[in-house]
């Protein structure tokens, strides 16, 4: 069954008047009941798209702009503790979506890291020696910090679990184990 398009529903790019009329809505009404926004708002678009274009880019506590050196490391720390789990990821960066920070990994830090020779799955060397000097300068991010008892666990625990359903979604699973922050914040900050 395919879905209902309204007609003379917009498409494309946000124009800055749009913009505005959203961020005006917002500010007067509250956010929230994205299916019946655009229309009370005045707008042409879908909830959706209102809904993401006010997370993604119009809130005022979303930070645009280059992602500072401080940043990029804590976003590589992260990936090697948590992998492709960019909401994780972000709810751990003020200001920076998990939209953006996904983008960045793709077109920057994955590229980056190959060229030095690292595997941006495993954060370890692409070749078998480990004498090669970029590893060197990045051995601070290895993911192969022993893990205490109790914390995230390694990934053959999470797929092995005889007692999980195939049918439930690991992110629950992996955000159950994310919730002792002082942990996190150990393994984040934690000099090598």
């Amino acid at each position: 069954m395919g879905k209902m398009v309204e007609i003379g529903m917009k498409k494309g790019p946000w124009t800055p008047e749009e913009d505005e009329i959203l961020s005006s809505y917002i500010k007067r009404e509250g956010g929230g009941r994205w299916r019946t926004l655009p229309k009370k708002a005045g707008l042409r678009r879908c909830g959706k798209s209102c809904r993401l274009r006010w997370m993604n880019y119009l809130r005022p506590s979303v930070k645009r702009g280059g992602i500072s050196p401080e940043e990029e490391d804590l976003i590589l720390r992260l990936h090697c503790l948590l992998g492709n789990r960019w909401a994780l990821i972000a709810g751990r960066i003020p200001g920076r979506t998990d939209n953006e920070i996904k983008n960045y990994w793709n077109t920057n830090l994955s590229k980056k890291l190959i060229s030095q020779g690292i595997d941006p799955r495993t954060h370890k060397p692409l070749s078998s020696s480990s004498s090669n000097p970029n590893y060197q300068n990045f051995v601070h991010l290895s993911c192969s910090m022993e893990q205490p008892e109790v914390g995230l666990p390694n990934s053959n625990e999470i797929i092995s679990n005889p007692n999980s359903n195939k049918d439930e979604n690991k992110e629950d699973e992996i955000l159950s184990y994310s919730a002792d922050d002082a942990f996190l914040d150990s393994l984040i900050n934690e000099e090598m």
